[in-house]
C-alpha cells in the first residue's frame, strides 16, 4: 500500500494550516473534498487514512461525511506524519484518547514517543554531520587534486 505521503497535491503540503483560509472550523460537517481541499491533501490520502481506521466517516450509500472530530483526528494524523510518525504510532495514540477520558495514558504514550524520536533525530543528526564532513574532504581533495592537474597540464 502506497504512502499517503505520496498523495499529497503538488500544490501544498500535508502540514495541516494553523488558520484555515475558510472557516470550515465552524462547520459541524464536512466532505472529503472540503477536507482535502483545506489541507491541501488529495481525497485518496483521505481515504487511506479511512482504511487504516483512522478515521470513520459517517457513510450514506457511497457519500461520506466527516464530523469535526474525523477533522480534528485528521489534523493529528497529518501533524504526526509530518513530524515523522509511523501510521501505527498515530493510530495507537488516536486509540487511546478514546479509552482514556482523563487522557493520562494517551499524554503518557505521547511522551515516550516524543522521546524516542527525538533521540533517534538527534543520531541522524550526528551521521548527518558526520557524512557532511566526510564528503566536504573528499570535496576539498578532488579540487585540490583537479588544481593540481591543471596546474601539471600547463606546464
Amino acid at each position: 500500500m502506497r504512502s499517503p505521503n505520496t498523495a499529497v497535491r503538488a500544490r501544498g503540503s500535508a502540514t495541516p494550516p494553523e488558520t484555515p483560509a475558510t472557516d470550515l472550523g465552524a462547520a459541524s460537517t464536512f466532505s472529503i473534498g472540503a477536507l482535502a481541499e483545506e489541507f491541501h491533501i488529495t481525497t485518496r490520502a483521505i481515504r487511506f487514512y479511512e482504511a487504516r481506521g483512522l478515521l470513520s466517516p459517517a457513510r450514506a450509500g457511497n457519500a461520506r461525511t466527516y464530523s469535526r472530530r474525523d477533522r480534528a483526528r485528521l489534523m493529528l494524523i497529518l501533524r504526526g506524519k509530518n513530524l515523522g510518525f509511523t501510521l501505527e504510532d498515530i493510530g495507537e495514540y488516536l486509540a487511546l484518547y478514546d479509552e482514556d477520558p482523563n487522557q493520562q495514558a494517551q499524554t503518557k504514550l505521547l511522551l515516550e514517543k516524543v522521546e524516542r524520536h527525538i533521540t533517534d533525530l538527534q543520531q541522524k543528526r550526528v551521521d548527518l554531520e558526520r557524512a557532511l564532513g566526510e564528503l566536504k574532504d573528499i570535496q576539498s581533495r578532488c579540487q585540490d587534486f583537479l588544481r593540481g592537474a591543471g596546474e601539471r597540464a600547463a606546464s
